[in-house]
């Protein structure tokens, strides 16, 4: 098993081929597009929906921009949040919030395995 770092080159409309260390969480760059600045390349993690009656309210996923001007070339966690709308019963806001309660411990997790991925530094 090699001990190097995983590499990983990808094309971009003002540097040419970029190779970048390709942490271990990477789901790769399937959908990377050639005419991409250098700035903007990102390492994405797994997507993962946080969801209430099957509907998403956010998509988070580990994320770096290694190149990035503006951004921290931390590892981060990427937090979307979705259109989602409802008008709902009093029974459906308990349900919610009991859904929200049990995103918010996941988030948790994340934060902690983020915690462990920056080597334990609080940021």
């Amino acid at each position: 098993m090699s001990t190097e770092p995983r590499t990983v080159t990808l094309a971009t409309e003002d540097h040419g081929d970029v190779t970048l260390t390709e942490p271990d969480w990477c789901r790769g760059h399937q959908d990377h597009h050639p005419d991409s600045y250098r700035v903007d390349l990102t390492h994405y993690g797994t997507e993962e929906r946080l969801t209430f009656n099957g509907e998403a309210l956010y998509v988070v996923m580990l994320a770096q921009t290694p190149m990035s001007e503006n951004a921290n070339h931390d590892v981060s966690l990427y937090v979307e949040q979705s259109g989602y709308t409802a008008s709902l019963t009093p029974a459906g806001l308990y349900d919610l919030a009991a859904a929200l309660d049990g995103h918010a411990d996941r988030l948790r997790d994340l934060a902690d395995q983020l915690h462990h991925l920056l080597g334990g530094e609080r940021r």
